[in-house]
């Protein structure tokens, strides 16, 4: 194996850090948005963007991750199938939290509420991450996979 190919290889555990740490980032400026609001007001049009753009992002995330990386890691390495599908599991349980805060900002919400909502999606989200990585950075350290990394990992 080449340097060039040993780095590509590597790199693929790296797109998952560096895709999990924007995320993290981004719940993070959501919540500070929020917490900025006026708890007895309605969520403001800019707060609003940003629930709508993180959840789009934590969407797109995963979809990428259930199409593109985990049948990957499944054919290569059918010992993790019980793990995938557990990661599909969160991934279910983390939309149905997406759809509860869009919910939540469809019916214009106080910044409190959805900051409820928030700090629910981000106790999973965190937990998910945690076992995700630990489980498959090992993996993606030696994962032969082609394809642009914003296909696997969502648009970030």
């Amino acid at each position: 194996m080449t340097e060039g190919e040993k780095t590509r290889l590597i790199a693929w555990s790296n797109e998952m850090r560096d895709v999990h740490e924007r995320l993290r980032k981004a719940l993070r400026v959501t919540q500070e948005a929020i917490a900025a609001g006026d708890p007895a007001e309605p969520a403001a049009r800019d707060l609003l963007l940003f629930c709508h753009g993180f959840c789009a992002a934590l969407t797109g995330h995963h979809e990428g991750e259930d199409r593109e990386l985990f049948p990957a890691i499944a054919r290569s390495h059918p010992e993790l199938r019980e793990t995938i599908r557990y990661l599909e599991q969160d991934h279910s349980m983390i939309g149905h939290l997406l759809g509860g805060l869009q919910a939540a900002v469809d019916q214009a919400a106080t910044p409190e509420e959805l900051g409820k909502h928030l700090e629910g999606i981000a106790a999973i989200m965190e937990s998910h991450f945690r076992f995700e990585e630990r489980k498959l950075l090992s993996v993606l350290e030696t994962l032969e996979l082609e394809i642009d990394p914003a296909r696997v990992f969502g648009p970030l």
